[in-house]
């Protein structure tokens, strides 16, 4: 995509198509997918050098791995809309036997899915391993991946985050959604993480802000940044700050919409303050 407008209209019919796909099943997760719908669309139409067509292997081009995996509906809507299944499937998330279920999985053979997820704070792990590969590959592309707030208190990750740094994995750009909320409430009340920037920092990662996580522009420019600091000996970090349920106004600040899906009247509300763009699915 070429201009600002054009992805932000894609922005929006991906929230139409999140409310819509809670909505149908009365399951999921809104809130983060909302605040992340952004970040997604960007990185997939204008900050990752993809091929059109998906293998497994990915060599040759970047790759993205999703740690966070209950945003799936962001996740599904953005892959559909780049062209790596059809729109029309969007309607069978979650449902028995569907390719689309709750969190990403690989056995179904989903195109756009690399890794199965489920269990929070293995992303990390995965995404070091895919970019020493690229290394071993000779294959100068980046690997990008993504992180809740919340997800940074499991262990592992900070087992990764060191190894990472030990290792020189400088082909990797790991963002934290910083929206502050996780399931049981603001992350601060839950397991206060401190500050993050200076603990990435101190674990030997670069580390790159993006105060307005939630603005196309502010996305590009500081991912632009990210990148520029890859290949210098360090991983690199962004801390991306959006809010939970971006784009509805009753969702948004609050872990109450982390995974709830909005009735009839809500979905109304939803859908009214996301006009049509592209055309639903």
């Amino acid at each position: 995509m070429s201009n600002t407008q054009q992805l932000e209209d894609l922005t929006t019919q991906v929230r139409r198509d999140i409310l819509r796909m809670v909505h149908k099943v009365n399951s999921g997760h809104p809130g983060g997918s909302l605040g992340c719908a952004e970040f997604i669309v960007a990185l997939y139409n204008e900050i990752m050098d993809r091929k059109d067509t998906f293998d497994m292997d990915g060599i040759g081009e970047d790759l993205f791995f999703l740690s966070n995996g209950h945003i799936s509906p962001v996740f599904y809507s953005v892959l559909a809309r780049a062209g790596y299944f059809p729109v029309e499937e969007l309607s069978t998330f979650r449902l028995i036997n569907s390719r689309l279920q709750g969190h990403p999985t690989t056995h179904e053979g989903l195109p756009g899915i690399r890794v199965a997820s489920g269990s929070l704070g293995q992303g990390m792990s995965v995404a070091i391993g895919a970019a020493q590969a690229k290394k071993l590959n000779k294959d100068a592309h980046l690997i990008y991946s993504l992180h809740g707030d919340g997800e940074l208190q499991e262990g592992q990750n900070w087992e990764a985050i060191m190894y990472a740094a030990g290792n020189n994995v400088d082909n990797l750009i790991s963002t934290i959604d910083l929206n502050g909320q996780q399931i049981d409430g603001p992350t601060d009340v839950v397991l206060p993480l401190g500050n993050v920037k200076e603990k990435f920092e101190a674990f030997g990662w670069t580390v790159v802000e993006i105060n307005q996580g939630n603005n196309i522009d502010e996305i590009l420019k500081g991912m632009a940044v990210a990148k520029s600091k890859t290949g210098q000996g360090k991983p690199v970090c962004v801390l991306l700050k959006t809010v939970m349920g971006n784009g509805v106004d009753f969702m948004m600040h609050t872990h109450a919409w982390h995974g709830k899906a909005p009735n009839d009247e809500q979905l109304a509300i939803g859908l009214e303050q996301n006009a049509e763009t592209l055309g639903d699915y």
